[in-house]
């Protein structure tokens, strides 16, 4: 029986995306591999939205030539974003001659066709500008998949981003905003509660504009308030949101609707009004602290993440002192802290007054420490208190899971108690986990 080897760099669509590919592949009569001298396929799904992902891509992939010349018959592929840039694709190409089969994120379905035709002796590029849609409907819907998880799932919710912030590629590389229609949705997840599933993330790269492009009238919170009907399915988490579309009809459904959790991802970005204008965010400064305002009194205990970036060209001392402040005065839970990289075809990447790596480097360091300290003072207030988890795995000391605002706790306990739902008290709290006894 062949083997494949996949390696998923990026986000969690591009998780759920290897979700699908794996899917396939096991259709095909392939399985998984954790070791790529064993491998038949050896499979990259990439991302680009920052440039040492793609780094990472090329070193990994050169140093497999030698493996190629002592097992003729290896495949090697590279798909996901980098593929669909086409200055890019032309890289790959030229320094990455070895490769045998390159797609795009929106022709995954033609996998089982693009590997026959690799195995016949063909070298294979086929990358599509747009998937294949119909109003509601995505060919990934009617694909296998191959869960990471028996326990939680990822659900495509919408597809594509059409905000076009100055400095991000994704609306490049994953074609414009569609929605499912609600009731694919619906049946998908009601079939993941019959086989036993806990909790779904539903995604897109905004999940706040689901619905908009749909001729029928639904938005984002009348399909989370069907969804919390669904018997057996305990929790709902949903990633990414953007501010900018954050109405309070979804402040309404985070507070009322018992089985979405307390739980918000809302990147910022920055904090200078002049930044987030020139990264065409769509809000200002003012707007984003009301609306957090808005958020924690309706869901006091909220767990409030983000993501923010350091060094966006033209940034000041100024603008950057701003971020800082915001992130004192928002009190993050966590963030997801990024240095500027420059993406070809983006406008952002041809505007004046880049900032030099070594004053991107200093400010990601300030940001980092801040953000740590307001972090450890969230947990540390956690000691004492008794929080719902749902066991996911074991560990070295016993089990460990979630609480409903997504933090990691460790408790003694059994293998048995995976995936159920228990009390447990925090004893101790770090930076990033927690420990605790089961009450």
């Amino acid at each position: 029986m062949k083997q494949y080897y996949l390696k998923t760099m990026g986000c969690q669509m591009n998780e759920h995306d290897s979700e699908v590919i794996a899917g396939l592949l096991l259709s095909l009569g392939y399985e998984p591999t954790d070791s790529v001298d064993e491998a038949d396929l050896i499979l990259y799904n990439t991302c680009c939205v920052r440039e040492n992902p793609e780094r990472k891509v090329y070193g990994h992939i050169a140093s497999y030539r030698r493996l190629k010349e002592l097992k003729p018959d290896l495949i090697i592929g590279i798909c996901g974003c980098m593929t669909q840039q086409k200055n890019e694709l032309k890289q790959i190409m030229k320094r990455l001659p070895h490769v045998d089969l390159i797609f795009g994120t929106h022709n995954i379905h033609r996998l089982p066709e693009l590997l026959d035709r690799v195995q016949s002796g063909e070298r294979i590029v086929e990358v599509w500008d747009e998937a294949p849609y119909t109003e509601g409907q995505d060919y990934r819907d009617s694909l296998p998949k191959e869960r990471q998880s028996r326990l939680k799932a990822f659900v495509n919710v919408i597809y594509g981003c059409t905000n076009f912030c100055s400095y991000c590629i994704v609306p490049y590389t994953r074609g414009r905003e569609h929605s499912r229609l609600p009731e694919n949705i619906l049946s998908e997840v009601r079939s993941l509660a019959e086989a036993g599933y806990k909790e779904i993330t539903l995604l897109g790269q905004n999940v706040n504009a689901y619905g908009k492009d749909l001729s029928i009238d639904t938005n984002f919170s009348t399909l989370l308030a069907e969804l919390n009907t669904i018997e057996g399915l305990e929790r709902i988490r949903f990633t990414t949101s953007h501010p900018r579309d954050m109405g309070d009809d979804l402040i309404a459904a985070l507070a009322d609707l018992d089985k979405v959790c307390e739980h918000l991802h809302l990147p910022v970005q920055a904090g200078s009004n002049d930044l987030l204008r020139r990264m065409n965010r769509g809000y200002t400064r003012e707007y984003y602290l009301d609306l957090v305002d808005r958020i924690r009194k309706s869901v006091p205990h909220i767990s409030l993440t983000t993501d923010l970036i350091v060094g966006f060209p033209g940034e000041t001392d100024e603008d950057f002192a701003q971020t800082l402040s915001l992130v004192e005065e928002v009190g993050f839970d966590s963030a997801f802290t990024f240095i500027y990289s420059p993406r070809e075809g983006t406008p952002a990447a041809k505007m004046e007054n880049q900032i030099p790596e070594e004053i991107k480097k200093e400010r990601i360091y300030q940001l980092i420490e801040l953000q740590n300290k307001i972090s450890a003072e969230h947990m540390d207030k956690l000691v004492g208190r008794t929080l719902e988890v749902l066991v996911e795995g074991e560990s070295e000391d016993g089990v460990v899971g979630r609480t409903r605002t997504n933090r990691q706790v460790y408790f003694p306990g059994s293998p048995d108690l995976i995936g159920q739902l228990t009390q447990v008290q925090v004893l101790e709290a770090s930076t990033w986990t927690l420990k605790g006894e089961m009450v």
